[in-house]
Order: structure tokens, then sequence, then C-alpha cells
């Protein structure tokens, strides 16, 4: 069950789940046939049947948004490169207003992500927690219960694992 903060500022959420989805999108080859509220909407359907899972706080329902949205967007790219054969891109930047050059295969981030994951867990947690879950490092920090610095240390090197493995392929 969401806990009083969480019920207290479903539309506070809402807004902000909104944002992050129009900010991943953005990410994204123009054209794409997800909008941001589609996004915002099926994600809440698949939190839904979690409320039970006890969230504790904002930064906990947002973790769960990151993780959700990842998903949905893997998943829509797959459905769509099985219909197309073409690959949808997104900026694999945690910095606003990446530059068009850094464009990646949103399925060539997750499998990043997951690659990285078997490695290196945490840093890999970090990534999506910043990238999907629009979580700053503070919150970041809170919610993973370490330092800010073991923040951005994995951060720092879940990016450059990341930018290597690209420049080796």
């Amino acid at each position: 069950m969401l806990d009083k903060e969480i019920a207290d500022g479903v539309p506070l959420f809402y807004d902000e789940l909104r944002r992050l989805a129009a900010q991943y999108l953005r990410r994204e080859r123009s054209g794409h046939t997800l909008q941001p509220t589609a996004l915002v909407h099926e994600a809440w359907m698949q939190m839904a049947p979690l409320q039970d899972a006890r969230l504790k706080n904002r930064t906990q329902f947002f973790a769960l948004a990151a993780q959700v949205m990842r998903r949905i967007l893997v998943d829509h790219a797959r459905r769509r490169r099985a219909l197309k054969r073409v690959a949808p891109t997104i900026s694999f930047s945690i910095e606003p207003g990446a530059c068009e050059d850094a464009l990646l295969d949103v399925l060539t981030v997750d499998e990043l992500l997951t690659r990285l994951g078997s490695m290196h867990p945490e840093a890999s947690h970090v990534l999506e927690l910043r990238f999907f879950g629009g979580l700053t490092d503070l919150e970041t920090a809170r919610y993973l219960e370490v330092s800010r610095s073991t923040v951005q240390r994995l951060l720092d090197f879940g990016k450059a694992w990341v930018y290597r493995e690209l420049r080796a392929a």
C-alpha cells in the first residue's frame, strides 16, 4: 500500500512521471508512436498491482517507475523492431540537452545495462535510477542507502564502462 506521502502526492507524481516520459521520448527518434501520456498510463497500470509492495516514499515510487518505464520502452522497441526491423534510438545522456550524435538504440541501452548489472549491479542500478527514474544523486543515495559520493563513483564508473563497450563495438 502506498504511504500517505505518495497517496497525497498522486497528482504531483503524475505530472512528474509525464515530464520524465516526455524527456525519455525526446531522446528517441522523431515520430515515435508512443506518447508521454500513454507511457505514463501503461506504467501506472503495471505499477497498480504492486501497490501492496509497501512503497515508503517518493524515491521508492520513482525507482519502481524507472524499472517499469524501462521495461515498457524496451518491449515497445522490440515489437517495433520485429515489425519493421528498424532500431529506435535514444540518447544515453543523464544530462539534459544531450547532443544528437550520442544516440543509441534503446535495445542496446537495455543490453548494456543488463550486462553491466551482471558484473556490477550497483553501477547498473545507479544508471537506471538516474536515467530512467530521473532521480538526483541525493535521491539515489537515499534510496540505495549509500553516500552521495558513492553514487557519483558508481555513476562515473557505469558511464565509463558503457562508453568503453560502445567504442569496442
